[in-house]
């Protein structure tokens, strides 16, 4: 049986593999993500999201030359301009409430590397929809989902409270919470990494 290693310590990552009865580790690729920042500016949020989930990939790979390994990041786009996790529960609410009233892009990518290559990379985009909610609301979702939202780059968790922030959601459930899982699991079936 191929051996797994996911690149991240994300727990809704962990969730979706466990939940798809993967059997896998972790070991978080730990980079400078703001140091790709200027691939955004200069070729996109797609190849910008492909690039960071590579790197996590092939890093991790590098050091498990017998690993089939699973590199997933996650960006969000309000126009032109690109955000990151908040450090703070204050960060957070500055940040939601640039989100009020607006739609914005989440584009999440994954790629698996072999022996510091890479074998396999996919990446997909879903659009969301903020109300435009007030700075009541915007206190009591933050009360009610605590730090739990500063692992996400929107600082929002479809899964929790903050569902009721949207007035709109196109695109892939999966991809919305950070990992296209239906073409990860077909990838991982070609590379015989799925028991039967």
């Amino acid at each position: 049986m191929t051996r797994l290693i996911l690149a991240s310590a994300s727990p809704t990552r962990c969730q979706l593999l466990e939940n798809a009865g993967l059997s896998f580790e972790i070991a978080p690729a730990h980079l400078d993500e703001i140091a790709f920042d200027s691939l955004f500016e200069s070729e996109g949020r797609i190849a910008h999201a492909a690039a960071l989930a590579s790197a996590k990939a092939r890093k991790v790979s590098q050091s498990n030359p017998d690993a089939l390994v699973i590199g997933a990041d996650q960006t969000l786009s309000l126009g032109n301009t690109l955000m990151h996790k908040a450090p703070n529960l204050r960060g957070a609410r500055a940040q939601l409430q640039r989100l009020s009233g607006k739609s914005h892009i989440l584009t999440s990518a994954v790629a698996l590397a072999r022996n510091g290559d890479i074998v396999w990379n996919t990446v997909d985009e879903a659009e969301l929809t903020m109300t435009a909610f007030s700075d009541v609301e915007c206190d009591q979702i933050l009360a009610l989902e605590g730090d739990a939202i500063l692992g996400s780059v929107g600082c929002y968790r479809l899964e929790g409270p903050s569902i009721r922030l949207f007035k709109s959601v196109s695109g892939d459930y999966f991809t919305i919470l950070g990992l296209p899982l239906l073409p990860l699991i077909a990838a991982l079936r070609d590379f015989g990494a799925l028991e039967s």
